[in-house]
């Protein structure tokens, strides 16, 4: 669905936050503060609330801002004009003591002459009781809800109706109040109240955070209809940090980015600026040249103000919430805000605020920390339109962040170079690089910050200009695997034309490190495993006699997995720790490790070891994060670490590691696969929906032509999977036919049995002539496949059993069998799937009896309850009513409905850790840790973390 008003026509990332205002709804009475800057969706998310509660009685009003304070008692007069609309003012009267509504005259005309003692106290209590009871009236026979907006503009009268409302509450209203939180200014009046309501039983606080990069984007999806290109959302989010408001005032309806704010936007951001002393202003208008940080020393060296003086005149742009200081540093308190500052400097003012800034930083680089002069320098020559000079900072702020890891930046640094290259003569001299030594870098550091198109693009560039075939051949060999990663069906025509450029005699690291790369991918591909084991050994030769340790490494590598079988993985896993130890002697980068780390958690997933999976592959994520490879090597390495905990039945961690991964945006490839895994979580738990997007990702990258079979076949499961679970049995038996006619199955155990196993439940769902005729297809596929360890033999005691059922066979010992073997692997989901198997092929003829098969359904029933498999579960509960037996309840039911990880979660709460500190321990982001706090917050019913640690001490949860 597409809106054409730029608004997107869902509510993007909220569902945390809606669902909280459900269960509070269901609780019949409550009040909530909701909390959150202008724009953050406040009102959005209200009116989402209300729309999918259409049923209840709703009144609505908000405080206007006509004065120094709001206008009295406004959203309580919007009220009463909605209900004298429904019920005229006889029914309101009605309501009320004595049937005389005089007491309301103060809040509305309709209701005669204010009492002659409005202004005493006893007009005001008055006044406070006939509005209490007129919310008792209005809910004894149905609950409503009153929402107040922007109660940071109310005034005194309005926020003492609202408190004594909310103190009094009657049973059945939900008071939902919404208060602008960068309004609150640190001596606001709204400040002691919300402090005082927080300590009141009933009264829990939501504070709406921006939104993060993913939901970002599902916004922008909802605006355009379809999916933004990656550098325009990584624009837009970075603008916009998240603030819904800011995303779609940029983002216009045909997708491109609006430099210009609109004016009312312009107005609304600016308002808490023009409000300030106009040497405040002025102030800010040359900190906003210093970017999104500018430190008090820097700012003070290019003002000229001394320390005091330059504290007193920004100590009201702090307590107005303009700035929020950051240790010795000021910051805007968004980056919009010192965008639309920084439009107010006339173009002289903006060119000699952008030279003093430069100027003071050549004089003293320490008036910054350390590592960042280099990228502000290059920042204020470019804005000061001094080309030469911004040419050269912008070179040497590319290395600076090189050698940081910060490779955003240095991509970032070197575009600059590349646009002002024309601008400036013998820009070459100047830098002592060529132009194509710029594209080369600039390769590089697309590769390592992960925009794989990008650098794909450079390396075109580059090779228009390189007439050296040696030269040729690297960016070729770069080119290729970034097309690797793209999932591009012409990668290896790079990699065999920069072979083909690299001569064998005399050796040279060129040669061993193309030839490396090209064996790397081809060995992967189902039919490239002979030519991928010949290619590493002369690179493995070459390397040797060039003294390469790191292609040395990396050759070893591929000719260990050439030479991997399933059934051996001891034996990989001894080749991988060679590897290694070559690497250490003299590897000079961390890609041979990354990749080392890469293979054995994948080769120790394939051998059922799940536990010692994630902790390698959890070490590998944060050697990839410590040397700025988080968007790539991170995010490949992430697949590795979710794939185990599925496994292991932590399915909630494993969607955690994977929604953070996807934050980061990594390449196509590594996209799809993290799509893949959730997925397969959707169909299991009956997300068909999620499940189908899913599909459309992979769908979207994969090639069959090309595409590697860790990532082809898992593909094709996943769709065999869910159009049975859709009800699509055809369907289902199309996606059979394609696995038996354009794949082989049987080239990997690893990967085939899987596939077969899907394919064989879909021929046994199905059944007829045609399940049939492709069941000794896929009999003939199994056959054929290579032997595995532990693993794959599971899951070939899986294949038969599927086979025999769709042949029409129920054989209770071979499903058994099956159950015992994903016990022995700790794999709960296929665990509890092989439990109702053998249940559903239960013959009291064979010995098995009805305590046999009561057992066995509840325990696949209790399994099915923790993953949240649904879908399992019902069939559980469907089989346990045919055969009249009685899962019961759990003895292990989950505290109060918290999952196992919200129970983590509330264990490092009671010890006293905060969002960062809980998202560091259990390796997810501070936002995911964030909504598991508000979840567990919702659930117990209490109001703050230490309610929540004081309720874990009480139910013994700690």
């Amino acid at each position: 669905m597409r809106s054409h008003q730029g608004v997107s026509a869902v509510l993007a990332g909220r569902g945390s936050e809606l669902a909280f205002l459900n269960r509070a709804l269901r609780e019949a009475s409550g009040a909530l503060l909701v909390g959150g800057e202008a724009g953050v969706g406040k009102s959005r998310l209200i009116k989402e609330f209300l729309d999918a509660n259409p049923g209840v009685r709703t009144f609505v009003g908000g405080c206007l801002q006509i004065s120094a304070e709001g206008l009295p008692f406004a959203p309580f007069s919007a009220m009463l004009r909605r209900l004298v609309r429904e019920i005229g003012v006889d029914g309101v009267a009605a309501l009320l003591p004595g049937g005389t509504p005089a007491g309301l005259a103060r809040l509305l005309p309709e209701f005669g002459q204010p009492d002659t003692e409005t202004g005493t106290a006893e007009a005001r209590v008055r006044l406070f009781d006939h509005v209490l009871l007129l919310f008792e009236r209005l809910t004894e026979k149905e609950p409503a809800v009153l929402v107040i907006e922007d109660v940071h503009w109310a005034e005194r009268s309005t926020r003492d109706l609202l408190s004594y409302l909310i103190r009094n509450l009657p049973a059945g209203l939900l008071v939902i109040a919404t208060y602008r939180s960068d309004e609150l200014h640190r001596d606001h009046p709204l400040r002691p109240l919300l402090a005082e309501l927080g300590r009141v039983d009933w009264v829990r606080r939501l504070d709406l955070d921006r939104l993060p990069r993913r939901a970002v984007a599902e916004q922008a999806r909802g605006i355009l209809g379809r999916d933004l290109d990656q550098p325009s959302l990584d624009a837009v989010y970075e603008r916009s940090e998240g603030n819904p408001l800011f995303v779609e005032a940029l983002l216009s309806c045909d997708g491109q980015i609006n430099d210009e704010l609109p004016e009312s936007l312009r107005d609304l951001i600016l308002g808490s600026v023009r409000k300030l002393p106009e040497e405040t202003q002025e102030v800010l208008r040359v900190a906003s040249a210093g970017g999104d940080r500018v430190e008090h020393a820097l700012l003070a060296a290019v003002t000229g103000l001394d320390d005091g003086a330059l504290s007193r005149v920004l100590r009201p742009a702090v307590a107005a919430n303009v700035l929020v200081v950051d240790g010795e540093a000021y910051g805007f308190r968004h980056a919009l805000m010192r965008e639309a500052v920084h439009g107010d400097l006339l173009p002289g003012e903006h060119t000699r605020t952008h030279t003093r800034f430069a100027e003071a930083l050549e004089n003293d680089p320490s008036l910054v920390p350390m590592g960042r002069a280099a990228a502000e320098l290059a920042h204020h020559w470019y804005s000061a339109h001094d080309a030469t000079w911004a040419l050269i900072s912008a070179w040497k702020a590319a290395q600076v962040a090189k050698e940081a890891t910060a490779y955003t930046e240095c991509l970032r640094m070197l575009d600059r170079v590349l646009e002002l290259w024309d601008k400036v003569p013998d820009a070459a001299e100047h830098l002592g690089a060529d132009h194509v030594t710029v594209l080369e870098r600039a390769i590089d550091a697309s590769d390592l910050a992960g925009e794989t198109e990008r650098g794909v693009a450079f390396a075109k560039a580059a090779l228009k200009e390189i007439d050296d075939p040696i030269r040729a051949a690297g960016v070729l060999e770069h080119r290729g695997r970034l097309k690797i990663r793209l999932g591009h069906p012409k990668a290896l025509e790079d990699l065999r034309e920069a072979a083909r450029l690299v001569p064998a005699d005399p050796p040279s690291t060129a040669r061993a490190r193309v030839l490396s790369t090209l064996a790397q991918q081809l060995y992967l591909l189902p039919t490239g495993l002979e030519e991928a084991r010949a290619l590493a050994a002369e690179a493995l030769h070459t390397a040797r006699a060039v003294g390469d340790a790191t292609v040395e490494a990396h050759a070893l590598t591929t000719i260990a997995g050439c030479d991997f079988s399933d059934a051996d993985g001891e034996g990989h896993l001894t080749e991988l720790a060679r590897a290694e130890a070559l690497y250490a002697r003299g590897g000079v980068d961390d890609s041979a490790m990354l990749r080392i780390a890469t293979n054995e958690s994948h080769v120790l997933e394939g051998m059922g070891e799940h536990e010692r999976a994630v902790e390698v592959a959890r070490r590998g994520v944060a050697l990839a994060g410590k040397h700025g490879l988080a968007r790539t090597s991170g995010a490949f390495l992430t697949i590795n670490l979710a794939e185990p905990l599925m496994s292991l039945g932590r399915w909630d961690e494993a969607l955690e590691v994977v929604e953070h991964a996807l934050e980061l945006s990594p390449p196509p490839l590594t996209r799809a696969s993290l799509h893949h895994i959730i997925g397969v979580i959707a169909v299991a738990r009956g997300d068909l929906d999620t499940a189908a997007r899913a599909v459309a990702t992979l769908d979207a990258v994969l090639a069959p032509t090309f595409s590697r079979t860790q990532e082809l076949f898992p593909s094709e499961g996943l769709r065999i999977d869910l159009r049975l679970a859709q009800g699509d049995l055809d369907g289902a038996l199309d996606a059979v036919e394609v696995v038996l006619t354009e794949l082989r199955p049987s080239v990997s155990a690893r990967y085939g049995l899987p596939l077969l196993c899907s394919a064989a439940r879909a021929c046994a769902e199905a059944g007829g002539e045609r399940a049939a005729r492709l069941l000794t297809g896929i009999r003939a596929a199994a056959e054929k496949t290579p032997d595995g360890g532990c693993v794959q033999r599971a899951y070939a005691l899986r294949l038969e059993a599927e086979a025999a059922r769709a042949e029409g066979v129920r054989d209770r010992a071979a499903w058994a069998a099956v159950a015992a073997a994903f016990e022995a692997l700790k794999e709960p989901y296929p665990l509890a799937y092989a439990l109702l198997q053998t249940a559903e092929a239960g013959d009291p003829q064979d010995g098995d009896t009805r305590e046999d098969t009561a057992a066995r359904l509840r325990r696949a029933a209790e399994i099915a309850d923790d993953l949240g498999a649904r879908p399992l579960r019902e069939r559980i509960e469907a089989h346990a009513r045919r055969s009249r037996i009685a899962l019961g309840g759990r003895t292990d039911a989950p505290v109060l409905g918290l999952t196992p990880r919200e129970l983590e979660v509330l264990r490092l709460v009671a010890e006293g850790c905060g969002n960062r500190e809980i998202a560091g321990r259990l390796f997810i982001s501070a936002k995911t840790a964030s909504v598991h706090v508000s979840n567990i917050l919702a659930k117990l019913q209490v109001a703050s973390r230490g309610e929540a640690a004081a309720a874990a001490h009480r139910l013994g949860i700690v």
